[in-house]
């Protein structure tokens, strides 16, 4: 990890449905800068020259009001790897430029204590390393599988096959430097979060 970043970068790993918005979220109240990279994908998808792309690809996924039916394309591109890597193609650079603005937009306000990384696959595309902690955020599969079938109507096997894409849980675990538990109360884990942060704040001075 480097430390030569004049902010903290802070990265966030977990397993689907564990939390890190949560998380992000009580960062973003303690003056962090948050790179929320699902948002960045959603954008990048709905940018015009992506979208005519990705429809040009796979008119099967176009939505009937227009634009791109997100649960199709993911029904197309997570079960297959490599219709997930043209994907990543097409959406990956228009991530890199926003995240590069973000960074420097964050960098420059003197109100952002630090910056987070909220990224699902941070190792898997090697984003740790430009990160000066790393936080893992635990929950167990079962409450992780009740969150999602309750907030997107995901089944197991929804879980499964996304999941397949993602380093297994406890290697992002044991390469994290601080864990945060998101299995009982979430007043509970907030409190944690917070004292992390403030740790974390206090090893950078």
């Amino acid at each position: 990890m480097t430390t030569a970043q004049r902010k903290p970068v802070i990265g966030l790993v977990g397993g689907i449905g564990s939390g890190k918005s949560l998380v992000a979220d009580q960062l973003r109240r303690l003056g962090c800068g948050i790179v929320d990279a699902d948002q960045l994908g959603r954008d990048a998808i709905a940018a015009p020259d992506v979208r005519a792309q990705i429809e040009a690809w796979w008119p099967q996924v176009r939505a009937d009001g227009g634009g791109i039916d997100r649960a199709a394309l993911a029904r197309v591109v997570f079960g297959d790897k490599a219709e997930l890597r043209r994907l990543e193609d097409l959406v990956h650079p228009c991530v890199r430029a926003a995240r590069q603005v973000l960074h420097e937009s964050f960098g420059r306000d003197p109100d952002v204590r630090a910056i987070v990384e909220d990224c699902p696959l941070l190792m898997e595309v090697g984003l740790d390393s430009e990160c000066d902690v790393i936080i893992f955020v635990h929950a167990s599969r079962p409450i992780r599988l009740a969150r999602l079938k309750a907030k997107r109507g995901w089944s197991e096997e929804d879980l499964a096959r996304r999941e397949k894409n993602q380093l297994p849980l406890d290697k992002k675990a044991g390469r994290a430097d601080y864990k945060v538990d998101n299995d009982a109360s979430e007043a509970e884990c907030l409190a944690h979060v917070r004292g992390v942060f403030f740790q974390i704040l206090a090893c950078m001075d």
